[in-house]
């Protein structure tokens, strides 16, 4: 991509904060960590710009690019307060929906609620026109019927349709000219065909993907623009790219035709920073753990690579990655990073149940009115509340613009825990500790040990604002022996998305058992989606020299319903079919530990296609001169280490001026985040500013 300047911005909006990180062209780094701005989300990221450029002396016409992820999309999904939504699709098909995969997430529960429709079925439509599963026309569109029905969603004040035929997959005239009829006569509408960001098998998991982007699409719609514009205002042209689930990066543009890409924004840039950090700091396989305000998730990187899926549901409380456990929420069929996640953030409110059980989340005091110890009307206790009763936290955060109010903190664990439980308030909050913890390793176990991997072997790479303060604990919990903090660990998702590389998704549905396979008929599928790919590319200023194709094959043994992909090599009609059924076998035993030896279907063909980004941020090389501030004197403060050691008098250092080694029990602070080394733990600077913590018995003293 061709350069203008010096200097790049990245932004993480999360539930509680906004986190920014500006890198200029000689690698110096600033950060500013804000509260988030619910109702106008782009207010903290235009102020936090603002002030990120005057802290580092430079113009808006000084950046080359801001890259973001946001929350909003997935806001949209957990709030329900997506646009009103309508579909069309073909007659017969109107309770797709409903019917789902006929499974549930847990044959056993007999309480288990379905996810109700985004779109009700008042609201979905039928119109007459068929293809049949070769492609062909059975019954030619009726174009007055479509009008008809589009024109009596519009009456019930819809805002948004998706279009979804049976079998567009093969052959997308019909919704191609679905699209441009309700194009022409409701200009107003936001218009999704299914085709245009689903374009393979499956009808239920192509409806439900363009239903999800049609929903969120005129609310995500409307925020980039308005950011877009603020931008502008405040003086600043370069191009806004935006995080993916997949953790790459795409124009706004892109992310404002399929938003149903950018549920996930965000988040899934963090676990490819982690990759990138673990290989500059010779770490390749890392536990990566996330802990904000909101929600803790947690992903695998193994061998250097990170875990990926073409599919996941969105579902609130816990979403808990599995091959098996599906139908528990709204199902995208998108490619995106394997994450884990659970409510359990730093603003989780922990809660007593009806049986005297306390909990803690999913339920969040997110930044407004934020936990009771920020002093802004916060009622309930929350885990950082438990976090400054115990001594972990400092009197203020986000560089000094939040001060901690303690005795406020106790008062309501107190009040709402303490009491009723009848603990002391420090036994109360420890407690409260001791929970988040537990369903936060019940992530880390569901993309390690339930995936046949053991996490001891690896290294727990942890970041966010309440990571670093719960890593130990939770490294211990899971019998991990070393911890990887990194720079500015408090603000590393927006750091991570410097990292980044341009992504776009291709993708061709070639149906059919492999032994049948044509590879001239493989070839000009290649070539097409080759085409496709530089095309985009070269749209979003990127020469040849910049673009890295990755193509794969998805198959699957025949009458099975899960793929896997096999990479193919450049020269595609050098390709022998033994050798791809081998390349499976060897996949599928790798994933599920067997074999058989059955016929194998072909799926899809899939290219990802990055644009790698020249000046990107590099982790072996980053300066963290413009991060340092006026280094705080050490101090000393009690900190609760538990029932066993209780109360202990802890050295408090500067995370900035920390160098060498040290011994726990320490806190090591920054403006962004806060690092608790537990005692028996032995910290190390690493030399690149990164933290290794080694929790192995007699490390310690």
């Amino acid at each position: 991509m061709k350069l203008r300047g010096g200097a790049r911005i990245g932004v993480d909006i999360g539930g509680t904060f906004t986190d920014l990180v500006l890198s200029d062209a000689g690698g110096r780094t600033w950060f500013d960590k804000r509260s988030s701005t619910p109702a106008q989300p782009e207010q903290a990221v235009l102020d936090g710009i603002v002030a990120l450029l005057r802290r580092a002396g430079l113009e808006p016409a000084d950046l080359l690019e801001v890259l973001h992820g946001t929350t909003v999309g997935s806001n949209t999904l957990l709030q329900q307060s997506g646009a009103r939504t309508g579909l069309i699709t073909t007659k017969g098909f109107r309770d797709v929906l409903e019917i789902g995969r006929v499974r549930t997430p847990d044959m056993f529960d007999l309480q288990w609620d379905k996810p109700v429709p985004l779109v009700p079925r008042r609201l979905r439509a039928e119109v007459a026109g068929r293809i049949a599963a070769d492609g062909s026309v059975i019954e030619p569109l009726d174009e007055d019927g479509l009008r008809t029905a589009a024109a009596d969603l519009v009456a019930q004040d819809v805002q948004s349709i998706a279009i979804c035929f049976i079998n567009s997959y093969r052959n997308p005239a019909h919704e191609r000219r679905a699209d441009a009829v309700l194009r022409e006569y409701f200009p107003d509408l936001a218009i999704t065909a299914s085709v245009s960001v689903l374009a393979e098998m499956r009808e239920y998991e192509r409806t439900s993907t363009a239903v999800v982007n049609a929903y969120v699409l005129p609310i995500l719609q409307s925020y980039l623009q308005r950011l877009r514009d603020g931008l502008l205002a405040i003086g600043i042209t370069a191009p806004l790219l935006v995080s993916d689930s997949n953790g790459g990066l795409a124009a706004a543009r892109t992310a404002m035709e399929k938003p149903v890409f950018f549920i996930s924004s965000g988040r899934s840039a963090g676990v490819v920073g982690a990759a990138r950090l673990g290989r500059a700091a010779a770490e390749m396989d890392v536990v990566v753990f996330d802990m904000g305000g909101t929600t803790a998730s947690a992903s695998l990187v193994q061998g250097g690579q990170i875990s990926r899926a073409n599919e996941y549901e969105f579902r609130a409380g816990i979403s808990v990655p599995a091959r098996f456990i599906k139908a528990g929420g709204y199902m995208m069929r998108v490619p995106t990073v394997d994450v884990a996640e659970v409510g359990s953030g730093g603003g989780s409110i922990a809660w007593i149940d009806d049986g005297g059980l306390l909990h803690v989340g999913p339920v969040s005091a997110g930044a407004d009115p934020g936990p009771a110890c920020y002093g802004q009307g916060g009622e309930r206790p929350t885990v950082s509340d438990a976090n400054v009763v115990l001594g972990y936290l400092p009197d203020q955060l986000a560089g000094g613009g939040l001060h901690l109010d303690v005795d406020k903190a106790r008062a309501v664990i107190q009040r709402d825990l303490a009491a009723p439980l009848g603990l002391s308030v420090e036994e109360a909050a420890f407690g409260v500790r001791e929970v988040a913890n537990a369903n936060m390793a019940r992530a880390i176990r569901a993309v390690s040990v339930e995936r046949g991997i053991d996490p001891r072997d690896f290294t727990l790479a942890a970041f966010g604002g309440s990571g670093p303060v719960h890593a130990c604990d939770l490294a211990k919990s899971l019998d991990i022996n070393r911890v990887l903090l990194p720079m500015m660990p408090g603000v590393f998702t927006a750091l991570g998305m410097l990292t980044g590389d341009v992504e776009r998704h291709f993708l061709t549905a070639m149906p059919g058992l492999l032994q049948n396979l044509r590879l001239s008929e493989l070839d000009r599928a290649v070539a097409d989606l080759r085409l496709q790919a530089a095309a985009a590319l070269r749209d979003e200023h990127f020469t040849p020299e910049q673009m890295v194709l990755a193509f794969s094959l998805e198959l699957r043994f025949e009458g099975q319903d899960s793929e896997l992909p096999v990479r193919l090599p450049d020269a595609v009609l050098e390709i022998e079919i033994p050798w791809l059924r081998q390349q499976f076998l060897a996949a599928y035993e790798a994933v599920y530990q067997y074999a058989a030896d059955d016929a194998v279907e072909v799926v899809n063909l899939r290219l990802l296609a990055r644009g790698v980004r020249a000046g990107k941020l590099d982790f072996a090389t980053l300066s963290i001169t413009g991060v340092a501030e006026d280094h705080a004197p050490a101090s000393e403060r009690e900190v609760y280490f538990g029932r066993d050691l209780g109360w202990s008098r802890t050295r408090v250092l500067d995370r900035q001026a920390f160098t060498g080694t040290a011994h726990g029990p320490l806190i090591l602070q920054s403006s962004d985040s806060t690092v608790v080394v537990p005692p028996g733990g032995q910290v190390a600077n690493d030399g690149l500013g990164n933290l290794l913590i080694d929790l192995r018995e007699g490390t310690g003293q």
